[in-house]
C-alpha cells in the first residue's frame, strides 16, 4: 500500500499544480479486464502479437491480421473504465491545461470521459483507408465482413493502430513531447517505462523542473527516476489523491 505521508505530499502537489500531465500504460486497463499486449492473455492460436502488429503481416494475409484484431475488440468490448480511468478524467475536469498521454488502444479514458487523451498506439476502434487515408469509428464486434473495406474508395481498411515498424503519429508525438515538457506535476501511471518514446517522456519532464510521481504495483524501469513511487494499483491510488 502506499504510505499515507507520500499520498498527502502527491495530494497537495496535485491541488497546487497548474499543468499536471500523466503516462498512462497498460497497467491501467489492465485493471478492467484487458489483456496485456505481451501477456498470456495477449496470445492468440499460434501466433505471437509481433508476427501480426506489422506492415508486412497485413500485405501478406489482411484477413488474418483482421482477425486478430477483430478477436481483441470482442474482448474490449466487455470491460468498462475502471476508478483510475475516471480519476484521470475527473483530474483533467479540474486542470483546464492538463492532457493524459496513453500507450493504450482500447479507448477506456476516452470512454471514462477524458478528452485531452493522446492516444500514442492509436486506437482499437478506428479504422484507416489503405487508399485515400480516411479514417473512421467501427464499435462493432463482431465485424460482419473481414477484412472490412473502405466505402469511400474501396480499398481495404487498417486498424488504426501503430504497428512494430511505424512511426508514432508526429502531431500525437509533438504533443506528447510538449505536454511533458510544460508539466509541473507529471504522473506514471501503470507502465514499465521501457517502450521508446513515451518512456522518454517522465525523464524529459523532469528534466525540465516537473514532480514525478509513479503509481505502480511493482519496481519499473523509471522508479529510480521518480520522485515518490506510489506502490499500488492506480484503479485504487488515483482517486485517494482527489479526496
Amino acid at each position: 500500500m502506499p504510505i499515507a505521508d507520500d499520498i498527502d505530499d502527491v495530494r497537495a502537489r496535485l491541488a497546487a499544480a497548474r499543468r499536471p500531465a500523466a503516462l498512462a500504460g497498460a497497467g491501467l486497463s489492465a485493471e478492467s479486464g484487458v489483456p496485456t499486449f505481451r501477456g498470456a492473455g495477449g496470445l492468440w492460436r499460434r501466433y505471437r502479437p509481433e508476427e501480426l502488429a506489422s506492415p508486412a503481416a497485413f500485405a501478406r494475409d489482411p484477413k488474418l491480421v483482421w482477425e486478430w484484431y477483430d478477436w481483441r475488440r470482442g474482448l474490449i468490448a466487455k470491460t468498462e473504465p475502471n476508478e483510475g480511468h475516471r480519476a484521470l478524467a475527473e483530474i483533467e475536469a479540474r486542470f483546464p491545461e492538463f492532457w493524459l498521454i496513453t500507450q493504450n488502444v482500447d479507448g477506456l479514458s476516452r470512454l471514462a470521459g477524458s478528452l485531452r487523451a493522446l492516444e500514442l498506439h492509436g486506437n482499437i476502434w478506428r479504422m484507416r483507408c489503405t487508399g485515400c487515408a480516411r479514417t473512421l469509428e467501427n464499435r462493432q464486434t463482431p465485424l460482419p465482413e473481414l477484412p472490412p473495406a473502405c466505402g469511400n474508395c474501396g480499398e481495404l481498411l487498417r486498424p488504426d493502430i501503430v504497428w512494430f515498424g511505424e512511426s508514432l503519429p508526429p502531431g500525437v508525438l509533438d504533443k506528447a513531447f510538449i505536454a511533458a515538457r510544460e508539466s509541473d506535476l507529471f504522473l506514471v501511471v501503470g507502465t514499465a517505462g521501457v517502450v521508446e518514446p513515451a518512456a522518454s517522456l517522465a525523464r524529459l519532464a523532469k528534466a525540465n523542473g516537473a514532480f514525478v510521481v509513479e503509481i505502480n504495483p511493482d519496481e519499473t524501469a523509471l522508479s529510480e527516476e521518480c520522485d515518490i513511487s506510489l506502490r499500488g494499483k492506480s484503479g485504487e491510488t488515483l482517486p485517494r489523491l482527489l479526496d
